[in-house]
Order: C-alpha cells, then structure tokens, then sequence
C-alpha cells in the first residue's frame, strides 16, 4: 500500500515555538542554536510585550514624570524653577517615537529568521504535536507555548468610554484631567505615580491590604506612606463603577468609603495568560485550578509531554528576565527532547519603579528568618540628595547566609541587584561589610542591616576591621 503524503499545506518541524514575544524568542534561538528546526508562530509579530505595552514605554512616561517631579521640588536646594508648564501631547508624543523605536529593534530579530521559519496566524492545538494555523497543519516533534498575557478587564467596565489598561494608555493623545487605577501592584504604582507628577488627579484602588506585591508589611506600609504623600491608595476596598456622559463614577467600600467622578480608568489589577483559541484540552495535558498546564519550572516541561511553556502565560515569574531564561530552557529542552534536563534558576529578582523604587529579592521572611534593617530617614547621601527616606530589610539564615531582601528606599534597583547577587555567590552579613563601601554613598546605607545579622548571628568584625559607622552613614 503506498504511503501517504501530507498535503502541500502541511508544515514539518522540531520546534514551533507559539508567540514572538520576550520569551517565544528566546525559545527559537536556544532550539535553533541546539541544531532543531524551528518554526516561529505568531498572530501579529508586533514586538515583545517590555518593547511595545510593557517596562520601555512605561519607563519613558516615568522619565517624564520624574523630570517634573525633580523641577517641582526645587526650592528645597534654594532653587526656585518658577512655573513648570507640562505638555501633555509632547510627553505622550515622545514616549510613542522612542517607544516605536524600541518595538523596531525587537522586530528585527524576527525580520532576520528566513520566511521558512515563521508563520503569522493564529494557531491552536489539534493533538499535542499538531497545531492548526489558519488553514495550515504543523507537524511538530516539540511545541513550546510562550503566548504570554493580556490585560484582565472586571466586567463592571464592559462597554464604558475611556477605559484603559497598558496596552492602549499609551496611545492616548494628551493627558487624562482625573484617573482611578484599578489595582496597586507594580504596574499600576509606576503609572499611577508618573501621572499624578505629570499633574493628572489620581486615585488607586485594590482590594488586597499591601502595594507593590509586597511581602514584607513592614517595607510595605513605609512605601505605602511615601507614596501617599503624591497621590491617594485606597486598600482593602471593592469598587463599583457606573458610566455618567464621558465620565466614570466610582464608589468604593470595605476599609473606606467613598465615590469619586473620573475621566478615565486605568485596569491594572493583573495580567492572566493568554490562552485564548490555543484548545489547550486537545493536548492531554494537567492544567491547575486557572486552566495553566502543570509545568516544571527547572525543566519547563509540561508534564512528561512534548509540550513546554515559557514567559508570563505560565503566570510564575512575569518579568523579562525570567522571561528569557525560561524561554532559553524551554527552547533547548524542546530541542533536544526526550534528553530533558534541568537547568539552575536565578535568585527571584522583581522590581518596581516607582520612587523610591521597590524590590523583592530571594525568599520572604520566615519564622526563623534574621532579620536586619536599614532605615533612610538619616541616611547621608540620601539627605545630601533630599531622597532621605526608605526602608531595606535582608534576611539571613543562622549563619548569617543572605536569603533575601524587600526594598522600599533610594537607589532601590540597584541595592536589589547587589543583595541577589550576594544571594547567588552565597555570602555572609559579614564578607559583605568587608568589602569597600565608598563614603558619602547610598551603598553605605546597607552596613546597618549586614550589621545587625552579624549581631543575630554572632558574626564578628576582625581584630583589624572598624565596627564603626562614619558620619552620615
């Protein structure tokens, strides 16, 4: 009986990698450089989530705001810079062009692969190595799925005017006269902050009782506090929201009450992952209570199938970073399958940016945790600068080993990448404060917390090492 041929519209590869995004591209080098033949999907080809909705354009809106914020509070170095007009239109202007530009250099690695190599549609699952795109049928020994996340919308805002969320609050042409924010974690923070110092009237809203995903309620209440010194955070509440002309009414209830009128609303009370059209339930794979497939966060592996998952659709660790390293591992893993191995994973790392920045490093506190502080208030670079204010907490085992860190201080992003790498090489309170700290520096502001571990855990300065602090630390 002769074979049977597949049709013309058939596609034959090692890997297809679903989504062009941080971590879908990251997937499709790693699986091409371990020698597969990969195929990259994707309905759009638009550019990565960070580049086109994500860290560059909010980072460019807070550069702005920043801007602003630093020529407002001039007078307290005895300069006075008068009235400060904000342009509306031209901050929007500028964050889009240079926006733009990012998404561009993020294509081009997409533009370089050869047509054979990627497909645009819409694809979704037949069997756990066949995919239906549009019409085409892709034979894959592998398939990794890295088609990320979208924005949750309650549906109290269905079909109301000047709704917003990350991916369209940047298309808009000058600034909003008011805005509520529908969730106080890291996005809606960094956003709600750079508005209300761009001079838009704002009000954020969450029914959890911390900011910033924090952890720690100590850090959490102390960046709680400096942030309401700009704008107003409701926690603990439930809102409720009704549409008058061009406006949104909201009322809020549970730790406080009240109701306010605002000319837009920004949605950023969290981001699910995008499984829209994939028929996940063709694949035989074991999805947990929110309809995500059961994966091993070493291997990515979704279960002891073909299938691996990467980036934030696997709702784990939605950062670019983590986004690349799970993509590199899926990728290779895919490639190289059955041989599936696990890989090391970095200290967790997630930061927000707001000012002061905040940042979770390691793992949280336990009960036998020690615990050291560093309080900004006094500290002095951060007086000389007017930034003085902040709390950094480390936490340590028995031996005075760094576990991890939250950050709510001055320089915050770069204490947490100091803290994490210590976390990486396995250090102690004390090899770190017998290294050089540099004075009058923000750095310096870190010896009262080490030191206070050393305390904890009975680590002891040398006989030709200064326990002291100098002036101003």
């Amino acid at each position: 009986m002769p074979s049977q041929q597949k049709p013309e519209t058939d596609i034959e590869c090692d890997v297809a990698v679903i989504g062009a995004g941080t971590a879908g591209l990251a997937a499709e080098r790693s699986a091409r450089r371990a020698g597969a033949r990969t195929l990259l999907i994707d309905d759009r080809f638009a550019g990565t989530t960070c580049a086109s909705i994500g860290c560059m354009p909010s980072k460019l809106l807070i550069a702005a705001a920043k801007t602003a914020h630093s020529m407002g509070v001039s007078s307290q170095f005895g300069i006075h810079a008068g009235n400060v007009t904000i342009d509306g239109k031209a901050v929007m202007e500028r964050v889009r062009t240079l926006r733009d530009a990012f998404v561009a250099s993020a294509l081009e690695s997409i533009e370089d692969l050869p047509d054979s190599a990627k497909l645009k549609g819409l694809a979704k699952f037949i069997s756990a190595d066949r995919l239906a795109v549009d019409g085409r049928i892709i034979h894959a020994r592998c398939v990794v799925i890295a088609t990320g996340s979208r924005p949750s919308i309650p549906k109290m805002f269905d079909g109301m005017k000047n709704i917003l969320t990350n991916e369209t609050v940047f298309e808009i042409d000058k600034l909003p006269f008011s805005l509520a924010v529908v969730g106080a974690g890291p996005l809606g923070l960094e956003l709600a902050q750079a508005f209300s110092r761009l001079g838009v009237d704002v009000t954020v809203f969450d029914e959890g009782d911390t900011v910033s995903a924090l952890k720690d309620h100590d850090v959490a209440k102390s960046l709680h506090t400096l942030l309401e010194r700009e704008f107003t955070i409701h926690l603990g509440v439930k809102i409720n929201a009704s549409q008058s002309d061009e406006t949104t009414d909201i009322s809020w209830s549970g730790a406080s009450e009240g109701k306010k009128r605002f000319t837009h609303v920004l949605l950023a009370a969290g981001r699910p992952p995008n499984f829209g059209g994939l028929d996940l339930a063709n694949t035989g794979l074991e999805l947990d209570e929110h309809g995500t497939p059961v994966f091993d966060s070493q291997t990515m592996q979704c279960g002891k199938s073909s299938i691996f998952i990467a980036g934030d659709c696997d709702a784990a660790l939605p950062v670019l970073h983590e986004a690349s390293a799970e993509g590199a591992i899926a990728g290779n893993n895919a490639a190289c399958f059955p041989d599936v191995r696990p890989s090391k994973r970095s200290t967790p790392l997630a930061i927000t940016f707001t000012d002061p920045p905040s940042a979770s490093i390691g793992v949280p506190a336990g009960k036998n945790t020690n615990v050291g502080v560093s309080e900004f208030s006094d500290q002095g670079r951060a007086k000389v600068e007017g930034h003085n204010a902040g709390l950094i907490r480390i936490y340590a085992d028995n031996e005075g080993r760094l576990t991890g860190a939250t950050i709510a201080a001055p320089e915050g992003e770069h204490f947490a990448h100091m803290i994490a790498w210590a976390i990486e090489d396995r250090q102690t309170a004390m090899q770190l404060l017998d290294k050089p700290f540099y004075h009058p520096t923000y750095e310096e502001g870190l010896r009262s917390a080490l030191k206070h571990i050393c305390d904890q855990t009975r680590l002891s300065f040398g006989q030709d090492r200064d326990a002291g602090s100098s002036p101003g630390v």
